[in-house]
């Protein structure tokens, strides 16, 4: 089989940190086509570490050089250009989360995709991992009935990147996140609910396939006169009539290989369960008997942050017919953070078309 032809629409700190290196490491699959950044300097090392033949701050020069496969992890203002091109261009596009920050944007990158019968993928890596999938398949075989209730809680080490603080863990000299990506709301579209609770949203929404958040009431902080909040609490309506508490913080930067929070706990007419990621618990409860807990390996809720562009790599080449992460889970995460953050700026209860 021939190698797939990539490219990279914007490759900044997240991309040369995880999904370059995963792509890499399948060398024998993909070819290392075009990459665009925005700043020269940047590109050019980019461009001689993974052995690109073509470098440009020109993401159209990139996507004319015929590429199977692209990944997108442009700031997100810029996702719903860069997406529909790549799209359109002919390529299986993986796009970085949030898919984008306006949920007209988003569906139409899904009918984009679908106009074109090309794959798309966004950037979830939990929803990419085997625990998450193990807890999807469980909660879906066995079924809770209909939602009545649910808790989403995320906790993780953002603190000093969403208020510039600091520098990212990790972070190297092709690493590190440029400050307006994230803490623009012009650029990025918020803070901490944007950049993690878009993880919380598609882990939730994926357990919970029928349903779509259909108003919310929402309140966020923003410490250390940080320019976007660090932390978000919401209470979140459920198109079928369940409801939710949303919450999210910005926690202090910890050892390397700390595991995030992030747990997702429901009720529902018919039964129960929670998906722990951080104490790796998977448990759904019936009260006809069914009681369920999967079998975990001690890690097996740590982040893997080689699950997206793997996936990316394995559907073009027809591997799986299963995506993990596809554009309308995207697109509803994205509609429930446009309530979201309407509500905080409203100071009041904001209910969809509205």
């Amino acid at each position: 089989m021939s190698k797939l032809r990539m490219g990279v629409i914007g490759a900044g700190s997240w991309s040369v940190a995880a999904h370059l290196p995963a792509l890499a490491a399948r060398a024998d699959e993909v070819e290392f086509v075009g990459v665009c950044r925005s700043r020269p300097d940047a590109l050019a090392r980019i461009q001689e570490k993974f052995g690109f033949e073509v470098a440009s701050t020109d993401y159209r020069e990139v996507l004319d050089l015929g590429l199977d496969i692209v990944v997108v992890a442009s700031p997100s203002a810029l996702h719903h250009e860069h997406a529909t091109a790549a799209l359109r261009s002919g390529a299986h596009l993986l796009l970085e989360k949030p898919m984008t920050i306006h949920s007209s944007e988003a569906w139409d990158i899904v009918r984009v995709a679908e106009q074109n019968d090309r794959q798309l993928l966004v950037s979830f890596g939990w929803n990419y991992m085997d625990i998450v999938d193990t807890a999807v398949k469980a909660v879906r075989e066995i079924g809770i009935g209909t939602l009545e209730h649910m808790t989403i809680h995320m906790s993780s080490q953002t603190r000093e990147l969403l208020s510039n603080t600091g520098r990212y863990p990790g972070s190297s000299a092709d690493t590190i996140p440029q400050a307006s990506t994230w803490t623009d709301p012009a650029i990025s579209g918020g803070g901490y609910g944007q950049a993690q609770l878009s993880h919380a949203l598609a882990l939730a929404l994926a357990l919970v396939p029928d349903e779509d958040v259909v108003g919310a009431f929402s309140l966020t902080s923003s410490p250390l006169d940080a320019p976007v909040e660090l932390h978000n609490v919401a209470t979140l309506a459920f198109s079928g009539g369940g409801i939710a508490a949303l919450s999210g913080g910005s926690s202090h930067m910890g050892a390397s290989g700390n595991k995030h929070e992030l747990e997702v706990r429901a009720i529902g007419s018919e039964g129960q369960f929670i998906v722990d990621l951080h104490r790796e618990l998977v448990w759904v409860y019936r009260p006809d008997g069914t009681d369920f807990t999967a079998e975990l390996a001690p890690s097996a809720g740590a982040y893997d942050f080689s699950g997206p562009a793997n996936a990316l790599v394995d559907v073009a080449q027809g591997r799986t017919e299963a995506n993990r992460a596809d554009g309308r889970l995207g697109a509803r995460t994205v509609g429930a953070l446009e309530l979201v953050y309407a509500s905080a700026a409203a100071g009041q209860m904001i209910r969809k078309n509205d």
